[in-house]
């Protein structure tokens, strides 16, 4: 039986959805000072690249203000970000001062996770887990992670149009969050609905109605957690994420809280990135037709192709730090306690280190050269679980479809820090 947690009602993020022509010409008539790139309606019409174009030529570290986000500094530029992202001494990804995001929840329900920690504890937590994502791991992983993905291109429909997101995307990244935390598969689409809460922002993207309610959401999937834990801290050590963590001498004794911010993160980790990047790059060779060519032509540019979908799709927009003390970025002074936004979508489309950033490529000579995983020491920890998955859906969708074809616009997620999707059409001949 299913046992998916039953979502509540939310409010609706907007009365009505965005007009994407009328967002494009008010950037272009924005003075630059009061250009937002942090909109949600930017994301959610795909329209944001036209606001990080013109701040990365106009004003490359730019002092922001959102009626949803308060203030805070935009960082557009690849090297600018870079000079962030690896300087955490300067810029504290500290949930005590802020965390990782835009948005500033109130200090009551902020959550600690080792993301947002600085050293010493966040290198103490991360090790714990590290192990999950080791090499020798991954190969142990790989006959399952294909074994289900076969088993879910072979059930898709022909001749008739389906939602890509659901069969697909959620599916597969469902399925691998349930055997990395060896969760009970019958449950395993309430990871789904909890990594959409944990990002949610409400009164903004119509998830959860109030921040009340995605706590008390956030407090089912850790009564749920606890109960797994329990049965693991007094078991002998077990290769999944629950017992790694009940195991570490870094992570055992953990407050609720803190137990909480880490399966918040890890569930996200574990969920956004590649099941984003698994609708994202469809859609793109789709709307590449030249590059699905090549693929078929060279199987052998699947090393590329994934680091290239990761970049052009860019599945986290954002990471957010904290100033820790005056700095100088780029020429303007950041003060401490300011808040500093690295908007790592525009750094991927940065033409000053990127070439040709704006087409989407799979044969680059440099395709690694992205941003999406991060730098530093908060380079996310997953990342060549994410590549393996993508890899292998691509190695057996050209082993099956000589094409899918996209029947309709997808719907993007009305989210500024998770770039995604909850649909898209599409349609395999018979």
């Amino acid at each position: 039986m299913d046992t998916t947690t039953q979502r509540p009602a939310a409010a609706p993020a907007s009365a009505a959805a965005p007009d994407a022509e009328a967002l494009r010409r008010r950037i272009a008539a924005t003075p630059i000072d009061e250009l937002d790139p942090s909109d949600p309606d930017l994301f959610e019409t795909d329209t944001v690249e036209h606001a990080f174009a013109r701040l990365r030529r106009e004003d490359p570290v730019h002092r922001s203000r959102s009626p949803h986000f308060g203030e805070f500094w935009s960082v557009t530029r690849y090297q600018d970000i870079m000079a962030v992202d690896t300087n955490h001494a300067a810029f504290s990804s500290s949930w005590e001062l802020g965390g990782i995001n835009i948005a500033d929840r109130p200090a009551a329900v902020r959550r600690p996770s080792f993301i947002a920690m600085d050293p010493p504890r966040h290198d103490e937590q991360r090790k714990g887990v590290s192990p999950i994502v080791a090499p020798t791991n991954l190969v142990r992983l790989e006959p399952l992670i294909r074994e289900r993905t076969c088993r879910v291109l072979d059930g898709l429909p022909r001749g008739e149009t389906f939602d890509w997101v659901e069969r697909v995307s959620i599916e597969l990244t469902t399925l691998m969050l349930a055997t990395l935390f060896d969760f009970p598969l019958e449950e395993r689409r309430s990871l789904t609905w909890w990594s959409d809460v944990v990002t949610s922002v409400p009164g903004v993207d119509g998830k959860v109605a109030s921040e009340t309610q995605r706590m008390e959401i956030l407090g089912e999937m850790a009564e749920r957690f606890a109960a797994l834990w329990n049965e693991r801290v007094n078991a002998a050590p077990r290769p999944d994420l629950i017992s790694m963590l009940a195991h570490s001498p870094a992570t055992r004794h953990m407050p609720r809280d803190e137990f909480m911010g880490n399966l918040g993160l890890l569930i996200v980790g574990g969920n956004d990135t590649t099941r984003n990047s698994m609708t994202g790059g469809l859609l793109a060779l789709a709307k590449h037709p030249d590059e699905w060519a090549k693929l078929r032509a060279n199987p052998a540019l699947l090393d590329s192709l994934v680091p290239e979908i990761v970049r052009w799709q860019t599945p986290l927009a954002h990471m957010r730090r904290t100033a820790t003390r005056d700095a100088e970025l780029a020429g303007k002074r950041i003060r401490q306690g300011d808040k500093v936004v690295m908007w790592y979508l525009s750094g991927n489309r940065d033409e000053t280190a990127i070439e040709r950033p704006h087409e989407f490529r799979i044969d680059r000579a440099r395709p690694r050269q992205h941003l999406s995983f991060g730098f530093g020491i908060h380079r996310c920890v997953g990342n060549r679980l994410a590549e393996l998955q993508l890899r292998i859906l691509w190695q057996e969708i050209l082993a099956r479809f000589a094409t899918i074809e996209v029947a309709g616009e997808p719907v993007r997620v009305r989210s500024n820090f998770v770039r995604g999707f909850s649909s898209l059409p599409v349609f395999i001949p018979a």
